[in-house]
């Protein structure tokens, strides 16, 4: 199950799954992890029974753009298809506020994972938290556009 929920709602079991997934399994500083876009952004939590074992985000830059990141999935719960209903989850956010496209910064290993959705990457790779990514983007169909 995927529920959307603003961030004073989300918060507790998104920074769950973050703290295990980047700051513990990853090595991204703690003093990362938590930014000014949480507050603004809508968050994915995927749920095996009633435990939260997966999130991500949704930030709209503006009218026409959003950002998905903080991807994470609980490493026992990773191939059973959660990451794929959290990324269904937040491009159907973007569709659903008129987005014409979606960026993130992928993982190089993920950059498979976000391409089976349509994403195309973009510039060459650079280092963010200590990890290598590079730039994503997919355009958006939606029925306003002619």
């Amino acid at each position: 199950m995927i529920l959307i929920k603003p961030w004073y709602e989300a918060q507790n079991e998104a920074f769950f799954v973050r703290d295990a997934v980047f700051i513990q399994e990853q090595g991204v500083p703690a003093s990362l992890e938590l930014d000014e876009f949480d507050p603004q952004a809508l968050h994915a939590l995927a749920y095996h029974g009633s435990n939260c074992i997966g999130t991500g985000r949704l930030v709209s830059s503006n009218l026409l753009e959003g950002r998905i990141g903080r991807m994470a999935v609980l490493k026992a719960y990773r191939g059973k298809g959660f990451g794929k209903q959290l990324l269904n989850a937040l491009i159907g956010q973007a569709k659903i506020q008129g987005l014409a496209r979606v960026t993130l910064h992928a993982q190089l290993q993920a950059i498979s994972f976000y391409e089976q959705f349509g994403f195309k990457a973009a510039g060459e790779p650079y280092d963010e938290a200590g990890i290598p990514h590079r730039d994503m983007m997919l355009n958006i169909l939606t029925p306003n556009q002619d």
